[in-house]
């Protein structure tokens, strides 16, 4: 399927940093059928003013979607962002039909909208922080899903940047904290309790479906935020999507959304004003450190965990590699056929379909060791067993990857139905062998893994570049680096371009529970760059 994409368009100004301006973010001001600051790009979509469904104001922009072979069709501009600043992008989006689902657009592909609510608003938001000044595309992608008939309208209303400004009198450290409810808003209440003065934040009550924003000011101490559900399935993701997350002096501090009846998060404010916020228990000897000192704290406070065995992956699979995220079908995720986007081709039960044999793509699931087993010498443990890199996947399609390194692909000798490419390495990318390129919404997931095994095996790794001619090619024999330089580079280009998921913190919660460590790139992925740079 080709993809419908409306990046919707923006403007910032850069006169005053604190506030974004979004040039007819509201669909205010209308030329004819257009409105005003924004082109049409192509015929897929027609787009015209609406005075009935609007969210505020006097209208809203109507988008029927009419395109029968799915061409690309967009509507966009570039918004202008400051570097170190932080912006909470966000939409409102109305379906009618439930045969379209919107995707957040900030500088890459962000979180989907529920398609299956129709008649009612529904809020995407992103939290972004620029990493340099200049200009990103924001706006919105649009798929089609199981029942497109070829002409569908979304109602769109509200596209707003606006930078996490610090409370005006805040003499302390600022603080930024995002709710976006799920379907029954109701069941979901939350507070902030400070261990020295008790609860200082706090809300019940809450409308189904809608975006709480607060700026909080919070003195040095520590702190605990907890949210409840009181129905115990939480805010993610059988009714609806909800989240939370905290951002504190522009670093994410928390985010969650999958829980049953509560869910706690402890952190630390240090310092006075403009002070930075700790990591949190968890990662408190890591606090401060930059570089391969960091690199060398985590790796302390990961590398003791405890073993399950390679046959236990069938049970950890069971539970927690389901997808309950695009489908939201409850079979198996499979990194290698998943269609974020369409249907896919065909689904694993769990347990029911393990392989075995397999002669072709569909005949069954197994465990892929993202990182190949024979780079650090075939069924060794821990190595062998750590579920922080062994994906479920397609069998057939996991032995066309066999231990060939990740990379961009310039000419494919085959092709999965999701779009999983081997081939040899593309021109330019600095390496000229056989690679291995999976979809665009699983490289980020990929590339945390090999920063997680060159983090948490660093002790040992030093020796596995002679395992294999792969190994070889893939990794540069040292403790620090790890990686030869274009795997280095097409690494973190991955990590920037498809940011952590909800899937991926879900499965971090998981595998935590499971096995006793976490994936710290996961949990605060500027340690990337803060490692290994830019």
């Amino acid at each position: 399927m080709k993809k419908i994409i409306i990046l919707l368009g923006l403007l910032a100004t850069l006169s005053n940093p604190v506030q974004a301006t979004i040039l007819n973010g509201g669909f205010e001001q209308w030329s004819g059928d257009q409105p005003e600051g924004w082109t049409l790009a192509d015929s897929g979509i027609s787009v015209s003013r609406s005075g009935t469904i609007k969210l505020s104001g006097n209208s809203a922009a109507l988008i029927t979607v009419n395109t029968a072979d799915q061409a690309n069709t967009d509507f966009r501009q570039l918004v202008s962002v400051n570097a170190g600043q932080s912006y909470n992008f966000s939409t409102s989006v109305y379906h009618t039909e439930g045969n379209i689902k919107a995707r957040l657009y900030v500088n890459g592909y962000q979180g989907y909208s529920n398609e299956q609510l129709t008649g009612q608003w529904q809020t995407l938001n992103y939290n972004y922080t620029a990493a340099s000044s200049g200009t990103i595309e924001v706006g919105l992608r649009f798929y089609d899903v199981s029942g497109f008939d070829g002409s569908e309208r979304v109602y769109v209303d509200n596209f707003e940047p606006a930078t996490q400004a610090p409370p005006a009198s805040c003499a302390d450290t600022s603080a930024n904290f995002v709710l976006n409810t799920d379907n029954y808003g109701g069941e979901s209440s939350w507070q902030l309790n400070s261990a020295s003065a008790g609860i200082l934040y706090s809300d019940s009550n809450l409308n189904s479906n809608t975006q709480y924003t607060q700026s909080w000011c919070l003195a040095a101490g520590d702190y605990t935020f907890t949210i409840n559900d009181s129905y115990g399935d939480g805010i993610c993701c059988s009714y609806g999507s909800g989240n939370y997350s905290l951002s504190v002096a522009g670093q994410n501090v928390f985010s969650g959304g999958s829980f049953t009846t509560s869910q706690s998060h402890t952190f630390t404010i240090s310092g006075g004003s403009g002070g930075n916020a700790d990591l949190g228990a968890y990662y408190a000897e890591a606090n401060g450190l930059t570089g391969y000192d960091l690199k060398t704290a985590l790796h302390n406070i990961i590398k003791s965990h405890t073993a399950q065995g390679y046959s236990a992956i069938w049970g950890f699979y069971n539970v927690y590699e389901l997808d309950n995220y695009y489908e939201n079908d409850g079979s198996i995720l499979d990194i290698y056929s998943e269609k974020p986007s369409a249907t896919d081709s065909y689904v694993y039960a769990a347990s029911v379909n393990q392989c075995g044999s397999y002669n072709s793509e569909a005949d069954c699931y197994n465990r892929e060791h993202s990182f190949p087993r024979s780079w650090f010498g075939g069924a060794v443990e821990p190595m062998n067993s750590d579920i922080h890199h062994i994906f479920a996947t397609d069998g057939f399609v996991n032995a066309k990857r066999s231990s060939y390194p990740y990379g961009e692909v310039g000419s494919a000798s085959f092709v999965s139905t999701n779009g999983s490419k081997l081939g040899s390495a593309a021109a330019g990318s600095g390496y000229s062998g056989v690679v291995f390129e999976p979809v665009d919404e699983f490289k980020g997931d990929v590339a945390r893994a090999y920063f997680y095994i060159a983090t948490r095996y660093q002790d040992q790794l030093a020796s596995w570049q002679t395992n294999s001619t792969e190994a070889n090619a893939a990794l540069n024999g040292s403790t620090t680096q790890v990686f030869e330089n274009w795997l280095l580079q097409r690494l973190k280009q991955w990590h920037q371009q498809d940011p952590v998921s909800q899937k991926e913190r879900d499965r971090n919660d998981a595998a935590y529970q499971y096995q006793g460590n976490r994936n710290p790139f996961v949990d605060h992925p500027q340690f990337v760059t803060e490692i290994w740079g830019n």
